[in-house]
């Protein structure tokens, strides 16, 4: 099985940019499509953005589209969302999945399989 583990969290000023990490052991990330979703307080899961498994295509939630992306790098075995012009509403706790059935990038959160803890991402307006 393979175990997630999400870094790069933490405070930033609105308009401010962070990168999360999503580092992968136990197996290749080669082998599985990666998502990234996010959790604010009180508020229920949504769905961030989505790579391929060979990187080649993406897919990112309206909301997020132009500000983060998505990217991955199998030869580090980790998973990537850059985070530009942060606002307010992107706080929240990230998290990365990875999803073993096919190699599409997709939204839907029922195709991931393995999920990591989480990170803090807090902009301050």
């Amino acid at each position: 099985q393979v175990q997630l583990v999400e870094s790069g969290g933490g405070l930033v000023q609105a308009g401010g940019s962070l990168r999360l990490s999503c580092a992968a052991s136990g197996r290749s990330l080669s082998n599985y499509a990666m998502g990234w979703f996010r959790q604010a307080p009180g508020k229920e899961r949504e769905f961030v953005a989505a790579i391929s498994r060979n990187g080649g295509s993406t897919y990112h939630a309206d909301s997020v589209k132009g500000r983060l992306t998505i990217s991955r790098d199998n030869a580090k075995n980790t998973v990537y969302l850059q985070m530009n012009s942060l606002k307010s509403d992107d706080t929240a706790v990230y998290y990365c999945a990875a999803a073993r059935r096919q190699p599409y990038a997709s939204s839907r959160m029922d195709e991931y399989d393995y999920w990591g803890q989480g990170t803090q991402v807090t902009v301050s307006s």
